[in-house]
């Protein structure tokens, strides 16, 4: 069992190439992988916005993942800013 103090939310926004090319899946799938809650979406001016709660180091690891991506993905910029933890639970896609 995790110590909730140690709990921090990411939430990320990422530029390039990140759409139609599975990155909202693959984040999904990654983060659940990671154990890290929370959701991810596609913006209307072709960025990728997600957020990420849980243990420190596992939702670093999701923001260093950001840079690279699904495989089909050109990342260009990862913008990030860390707050408090608003108990998301699970990962989603939100349309």
């Amino acid at each position: 069992m995790t110590d909730d103090s140690d709990r921090v939310r990411a939430h990320v926004f990422v530029t390039g190439r990140v759409q139609g090319v599975f990155y909202r899946a693959t984040t999904r799938d990654t983060a659940r992988d990671h154990g890290v809650d929370g959701w991810v979406r596609n913006l209307a001016d072709g960025r990728v916005e997600a957020v990420f709660e849980g243990p420190r180091s596992a939702v670093e690891s999701m923001v260093d993942w950001c840079d690279t991506g699904s495989p089909q993905a050109t990342v260009s910029d990862v913008a990030v800013e860390y707050g408090d933890p608003e108990g998301l639970d699970g990962f989603e896609i939100r349309r």
